[in-house]
């Protein structure tokens, strides 16, 4: 670890990983999935804990991927590393859907998709319902926890309309702000390194 990076690690804010929390990578996290990214937690526990990378588009729409499915116009995310060749969903239709699993409030994933499917031709969800993602970020037992421990992640929570936007590109930057003191630094931390 070099002497700028040691500067900029700021460690825990101690808030405690669960379902319904975000994770914020810190900004010397790489790789394609996480690297400046904000993954919403929809399971967390002894075992481990399955989330959503929230702010990583691939720029196509779902029928796009799914051309059994109608067209509507949704575009899809990155979820994450594992299975990521599978489409997972969030939503806030749980009445409409069953079978599906509450994150918190009025936030759900999964359920009954050829029932989804059926409410996409009758056009009866609406694009602020509804987020699709390839793929999912899955920890193992203890292994968010290390890694937490390790400043990889800040532990934090988001409001569902910021969860639900699909316009979030500057997600990570404003989650930062929102943790306030000196995690705004971060927010600000160029991309690159090498850049000043």
């Amino acid at each position: 670890m070099d002497g700028l990076e040691n500067i900029f690690r700021l460690g825990s804010n101690n808030i405690k990983p669960e379902k319904g929390k975000v994770l914020i990578a810190e900004p010397f996290l790489e790789g394609r999935y996480f690297k400046r990214s904000v993954v919403l937690l929809t399971e967390f526990s002894k075992e481990g804990a399955v989330g959503f990378v929230l702010n990583k588009p691939i720029h196509l729409n779902i029928n796009e991927l799914l051309t059994d499915l109608d067209v509507f116009e949704s575009e899809v995310f990155v979820g994450g590393p594992v299975q990521n060749n599978q489409i997972y969903y969030l939503h806030t239709i749980p009445e409409l859907i069953p079978n599906s699993f509450q994150i918190f409030n009025n936030l759900y994933w999964g359920g009954d998709f050829a029932i989804l499917k059926e409410l996409i031709s009758n056009k009866k969800v609406e694009h602020d319902q509804i987020r699709f993602f390839a793929g999912y970020s899955g920890w193992n037992a203890g292994q968010l926890e290390d890694e937490i421990k390790e400043n990889s992640w800040l532990v934090s929570s988001l409001e569902m309309k910021e969860i639900m936007a699909l316009d979030n590109v500057d997600i990570w930057q404003k989650a930062l702000i929102q943790l306030g003191g000196n995690y705004k630094v971060w927010a600000n931390f160029p991309k690159d390194q090498n850049m000043n």
